[in-house]
């Protein structure tokens, strides 16, 4: 045998740099007003993050995004929480789940653009890509409804689900199990996948296995303390009893906390960037015109893939450049073709006042010329008056000088 080398140091390793540069876990809080999404999100992480309770008219689904620094022991976490705000509070209710598609692809596409960058930096960047959904079913104790189904069918590939029964408290215990099972096969019948913890892992693979069968989990939250004998316990009182959040024979509260943050977690990251995110970007990629294989069906390279896209995209450039030219000089030819009839219509236009005027001119010019000639024979008429007045007038002085 040979000796000590070290390299069993590594894990060591990975653990001290782990810690030093510190986790992110991302959840997304789907279901609607009043089912106790804020108070269960306390819960898991036993503090109270002070969120304003929300309003049941609202006319849109929103989404609320809150970043929260958390720090246990020596482990620092940074914990995104996005929680649905009016989901379900509309009349119309088939467009309730797009902003949360939209927001799902957002994140992937962020990610996306910040791996196709020259110099990224991922060291710094923060991923807000969605690691667990936490779905929020309404305590009915029948069925799911129309939108439950329509938003799980919707995000199911874009995200690991775990839905939960909101205020499991409002149904007894023969009922929740009666619930559990209706709602198992609708999501089956309905093509819905949900997480499944996973079971290749010796270590959790009993424990995970068993936590499977009790999906959906029926919890409920509260931070609230209150007396149980000698200690105290968070949960809630009521006329009959004491219900205790951390009890796992009242609720699966426990099972929830266990298997999302002390088992899970990295495993929720694994499936979000291996399943969800990878398909987004084989889409992306596929979508762009990439692909493995060439039309013999042999490996191709990144490489000539972009060459041969580019080849693509400037001969493609370069006919809608002429066609452009094309059409550019045929709009040209038709402007020319009308500017020369609009002329022509113009010229003829002109020609043919130029030519009514002058005849108006002429009209005009001898209209003159008869009035000139009235003029002429008018003074005539009057001069040849005025002498024959002359005569008869002498004449008659002439005949009264006779008479005397």
């Amino acid at each position: 045998m040979l000796g000590h080398f070290g390299f069993e140091c590594l894990p060591h390793q990975l653990v001290n740099r782990a810690i030093q540069k510190g986790f992110s876990f991302n959840i997304l809080c789907v279901g609607e007003t009043g089912l106790g999404k804020s108070t269960l999100i306390d819960a898991l992480f036993n503090t109270n993050l002070k969120e304003k309770k929300s309003s049941h008219f609202n006319s849109n689904v929103e989404l609320k995004i809150r970043t929260y620094e958390l720090q246990e022991s020596n482990v620092q976490l940074k914990l995104t929480i996005v929680k649905t705000v009016g989901y379900g509070d509309q009349m119309n209710k088939e467009g309730s789940y797009q902003p949360i598609v939209g927001y799902l692809d957002a994140q992937f596409e962020s990610y996306f653009q910040e791996e196709l960058k020259i110099q990224r930096s991922f060291a710094d960047y923060h991923d807000s890509r969605v690691h667990v959904c936490l779905y929020f079913i309404s305590p009915t104790g029948h069925s799911l409804k129309s939108l439950d189904l329509l938003t799980l069918k919707s995000i199911d590939n874009k995200v690991n689900i775990i839905p939960l029964i909101a205020k499991a408290d409002a149904i007894s215990k023969n009922d929740l199990q009666k619930f559990k099972y209706k709602i198992m096969n609708e999501l089956v019948n309905n093509g819905i996948q949900i997480y499944q913890f996973p079971t290749n892992d010796e270590s959790t693979a009993q424990t995970n296995s068993s936590m499977n069968k009790h999906l959906p989990f029926a919890v409920v939250g509260c931070i609230d303390e209150v007396k149980v004998g000698k200690r105290m316990v968070r949960g809630r009182q009521y006329p009959w009893g004491i219900l205790q959040v951390d009890n796992e024979n009242h609720c699966d509260f426990v099972k929830l906390r266990d298997m999302l943050l002390c088992t899970n977690t990295e495993d929720l990251k694994e499936q979000t960037h291996t399943q969800h995110y990878e398909r987004y970007r084989c889409f992306k990629l596929q979508k762009i015109g990439f692909t493995d294989v060439g039309p013999d069906n042999q490996p191709v390279s990144f490489q000539e893939i972009y060459e041969a896209k580019r080849q693509e995209f400037y001969d493609q450039c370069q006919r809608e450049e002429e066609e452009l030219k094309k059409k550019f000089m045929q709009r040209v030819k038709e402007r020319e073709i009308a500017f020369k009839e609009a002329e022509k219509e113009l010229q003829d236009r002109f020609e043919h006042l130029k030519r009514i005027q002058h005849e108006e001119t002429i009209k005009l010019e001898e209209e003159k010329r008869q009035l000139e000639e009235e003029i002429m024979n008018f003074y005539k008429v009057k001069a040849g008056s005025e002498t024959l007045q002359t005569q008869g007038y002498t004449n008659i002085k002439k005949d009264k000088d006779r008479k005397k």
